[in-house]
């Protein structure tokens, strides 16, 4: 169950995001003026000209999803609560631009863009209320390469440490790396 529920918040979350920054992009409403003795002059606006803070939200999102995978417990908690706070902030912005949007001749667009984007905000906050709720119980990154640093005394010169090896012996570099020793310390 644990590793399911990684699994779907992390694709809530990339998914939502990938929605939004689509969905922001395309034309949600579309002026067109009429002007005597000249063609019409039709302007089309998207979501991101309505709000263009749902850009910056999605991003955020973005980079957040990518953050779940590399933090683990309470961080990891604390990054589900603002991903489903950026879910929640798409989903607003995305009903306030939809409700002070006349569509004039969008068509189909302006009513399916604004929709998709709040499904994406929706899929963000889902994600990130899986990851704070669920997020301190997944499986972190390893640790395997971690090195804790060596104590020294303060006037004692900085010494190569025994396990170092010299660079001519490539075997013996390549079994001090399997050892999990670092020949370059």
């Amino acid at each position: 169950m644990s590793r399911r529920t990684h699994l779907a918040a992390i694709l809530a979350c990339l998914a939502g995001s990938g929605l939004t920054l689509y969905a922001v992009t395309r034309t949600w409403s579309l002026a067109v003026e009429h002007r005597t003795g000249l063609s019409d002059l039709s302007t089309a606006r998207t979501g991101a000209d309505q709000q263009p803070w749902l850009v910056g939200l999605a991003v955020v999102a973005l980079a957040g999803t990518g953050a779940l995978l590399a933090t683990r417990g309470v961080a990891r908690r604390l990054l589900g609560g603002l991903l489903a706070l950026a879910g929640a902030g798409v989903v607003a912005g995305a009903i306030l631009a939809r409700s002070g949007l006349d569509a004039g001749s969008a068509g189909a667009g302006a009513a399916l863009w604004p929709a998709a984007c709040v499904l994406g905000g929706v899929a963000i906050a889902a994600g990130g209320m899986l990851a704070a709720r669920h997020g301190h119980r997944w499986a972190a990154m390893s640790a395997r390469y971690e090195r804790a640093p060596a104590a020294r005394p303060a006037s004692a010169p900085a010494a190569r440490p025994a396990s170092a090896v010299e660079p001519a012996d490539n075997r013996a570099a390549w079994d001090a790396l399997d050892r999990g020793d670092d020949p370059t310390a």
